[in-house]
């Protein structure tokens, strides 16, 4: 009972944290700051409510999923269907880069996203193995379960980003921060 209670709080906190965050991005005035903010606030705090009320590795499991829950809610009702949708003034998606592409550039980005992103994603799995509470092998299976997820979203997020020393400093840094935290934490 006090699980499926929990579940809808979830989900509605998810989506409610998720409306926020999108009306934040729709927006373009002052109050940007305070909806982002205050997005990111519900999320967390009911994330930290699930993990000290529920347990760590449950609560956390639990308001990871259904705070997902709730965002997709928010991120299914408000897509824009193609026939409904009417350009507005400035609502026009950019053009297409003119430039034609370069080789160096390509094969730099594969180098980034490929054996770059894995590496970051590993020092990232690697401080959430060493760092997350409960039994080793369940560390261990949930780091390993996240790997891929994280290498992904590397890849994904450095192949969309024309800025290569921008995505080469993010990915070093992340490599570097990841498996320093994790030597530190296996160390203790």
């Amino acid at each position: 009972m006090v699980i499926g209670l929990a579940s809808l709080l979830l989900i509605a906190g998810g989506a409610l944290g998720a409306a926020l965050l999108r009306r934040s991005w729709v927006r373009r005035d002052r109050s940007v700051l305070g909806l982002l903010l205050a997005g990111w606030a519900i999320l967390i705090g009911l994330l930290v409510a699930a993990f000290l009320l529920i347990g760590p590795v449950k609560g956390l499991a639990l308001g990871l999923a259904m705070e997902g829950i709730g965002a997709l809610a928010i991120i299914w009702f408000g897509r824009v269907r193609r026939k409904a949708a009417r350009v507005r003034d400035g609502d026009v998606a950019p053009e297409p880069l003119e430039e034609p592409g370069r080789f160096w550039r390509g094969v730099l980005r594969a180098l980034l996203a490929g054996p770059l992103g894995m590496t970051a994603a590993m020092g990232v799995a690697f401080c959430v193995t060493v760092y997350l509470p409960g039994d080793p092998r369940t560390r261990i299976v949930l780091g390993g379960l996240l790997l891929p997820i994280l290498w992904g979203l590397a890849m994904t997020w450095t192949l969309a980003d024309r800025r290569l020393l921008r995505a080469t400093a993010v990915l070093v840094g992340t490599s570097i921060i990841g498996f320093g935290l994790a030597a530190l934490g296996g160390a203790a």
